[in-house]
């Protein structure tokens, strides 16, 4: 009985809703009897009945559907506590990004490296807080830079305020004492001495830096990756793969790391078990996809889990490693190294990219990778296309937002399938995916408006351009002629100035005879 009070309080602010049904209830209770107990009724009076009726109908509805938005509210409330322990006031909007409801969302793990992981990352936290990052790092061991550089960006592609995050790791103290130092460098040693390993260190990073997501090393051993090339040649370092590979000409064969027995860190075979989602890529395939899925029991417990697996293909072919290759290359070669039956799903990119990056990426020896369906089928695989690329920092990147809207859809249609549309994870996600699609397409928008800016001022550059192109022709054309009439319209003005010179000179020698005749003249009168 005093739960059922509590819904009067002033500060539940349900009253009003409550007091709308009454009224609303009454209207409509009304015109259902004017209707029934009147004999006979004129045509004004009966559509001023139907009006009261469908305005008390009306006021019904209303009040149930923000009863229940204010219910979801309190609820809110209620779970959602701030950091001076008291109750955070909210609104609906809240159930999007309310921490304890995110933690119900799909666990997913990503696995990669370099700057295509942390690409990727950044587009599922609208959804989840359950984000694992097994990472490929460049060098392996404790004590690398290489290493906790890739830990280091992981980490700040999981934050969910990455500015600041990235503000902080990248510090370089300009103290006398820490001149030369790095706050990200100094921060994972003391960790790593805190707590043994660096891959403890960073599991405590979660709350340490109150990060939403999990990076974890594939690996603590110290390992190097090798390549074989078609020739037999072998290469022993890893960052010599590529530009061996473009001198010889020669495609790798395989590729694989010693020692061969190296161990899992701890933390990535359960969160592969757990997870709900595993991706692989997108990232370089010889030297951050394979490294982290030829490590032991990596790739017999991805088999193993009930997650979905989606491969990520990359837009571009990488320079000394994949050369020409197509979206099936990808997979043949993930096939060849990891075996068949792993991959679900391969994501591939649709999207028109702009020429001029394409030539940039040309001119360094890298090309689109073609869709080739028809060697596709030969995979038991399902194909998704996308528009998803997009121009990041100068690059030719994935769009992480919809690679995660189009995984998350899929998510969703999956426990809808499984009649779960009023599961809480169902709800959640589903929500996001509506603010994130509005979103993406206003941002669909304002690039369409940009480029059609940026095409009507490449047209008037061009318009210009032909303007002086032409001006320059004619002038190239006519330019002897041009001279020719200059010349002789400086000699017609130079032969005036000289006729005019002579004319008056004539007329002063005119002046002069008619002078000396006059004088003559008035001599031989005076005789």
């Amino acid at each position: 009985m005093k739960s059922f009070f509590e819904w009067f309080k002033g500060s539940t602010k349900v009253k009003r809703w409550i007091l709308l049904i009454i009224v609303g209830v009454v209207l409509t209770c009304y015109g259902i009897a004017k209707i029934l107990t009147s004999e006979e009724i004129s045509f004004f009076e009966l559509g001023k009945t139907i009006v009261i009726f469908i305005i008390g109908f009306i006021a019904i509805v209303t009040s149930v559907i923000f009863i229940q938005k204010r219910s979801l509210e309190l609820i809110i409330e209620a779970n959602n506590t701030s950091e001076k322990g008291k109750q955070a006031q909210s609104n609906i909007k809240s159930l999007i990004f309310n921490r304890n409801v995110y933690e119900e969302g799909p666990k997913v793990v990503i696995i990669g490296g370099g700057q295509g992981l942390n690409n990727i990352i950044e587009g599922f936290k609208h959804y989840t807080n359950n984000i694992t990052a097994i990472v490929t790092m460049s060098d392996y061991g404790n004590t690398s830079l290489n290493a906790r550089k890739d830990i280091k960006d992981a980490l700040i592609s999981i934050s969910s305020n990455q500015n600041e995050m990235k503000s902080l790791m990248d510090l370089n103290f300009r103290h006398e004492r820490l001149r030369g130092l790095n706050f990200s460098d100094i921060y994972f040693v003391a960790m790593t001495e805190i707590y043994g390993n660096i891959a403890e260190a960073i599991a405590k990073s979660k709350d340490v830096l109150n990060i939403s997501g999990t990076v974890i090393p594939a690996t603590l051993d110290e390992i190097s990756v090798h390549a074989e090339l078609a020739d037999g040649t072998t290469i022993d370092q890893k960052d010599k793969i590529a530009e061996i590979v473009a001198s010889k000409k020669e495609r790798i064969s395989r590729i694989y790391i010693s020692p061969s027995n190296c161990k899992p860190a701890p933390g990535v075979l359960e969160s592969i078990a757990s997870a709900d989602v595993i991706i692989i890529g997108p990232g370089s395939l010889y030297t951050n996809v394979l490294p982290s899925l030829l490590i032991r029991n990596i790739t017999r417990e991805i088999k193993d889990s009930k997650a979905t697996k989606y491969y990520i293909s990359n837009i571009m072919t990488e320079p000394g490693q994949t050369d020409d290759f197509t979206v099936s290359d990808h997979l043949r070669v993930l096939q060849d190294h990891i075996g068949s039956g792993i991959i679900d799903y391969c994501l591939a990119d649709t999207g028109e990219v702009v020429p001029e990056y394409i030539r940039k990426y040309n001119k360094e020896g890298s090309d689109l990778v073609d869709i080739d369906n028809k060697k596709l089928s030969e995979f038991n695989v399902k194909l998704i296309q996308r528009n998803m690329s997009c121009i990041k920092d100068g690059k030719i990147m994935h769009n992480s937002d919809i690679v995660a809207s189009t995984i998350i859809e899929m998510v969703c249609n999956d426990l809808k399938f499984h009649d779960m549309q009023n599961d809480t994870q169902y709800l959640l996600l589903q929500s996001v995916l509506k603010e994130q699609k509005k979103l993406q397409q206003k941002q669909q928008k304002a690039l369409v408006k940009v480029s059609k800016r940026k095409q009507l001022l490449n047209q008037e550059k061009s318009r210009h351009q032909e303007e002086k192109n032409k001006d320059s022709k004619f002038k190239e054309k006519y330019s002897e002629r041009v001279k020719s009439i200059q010349n002789t319209d400086a000699r017609i003005l130079e032969n005036r100035k000289v006729a005019n010179q002579i004319e008056k000179l004539e007329q002063t020698q005119r002046e002069l005879n008619r002078t000396k005749s006059r004088r003559a003249d008035d001599g031989k009168r005076k005789k």
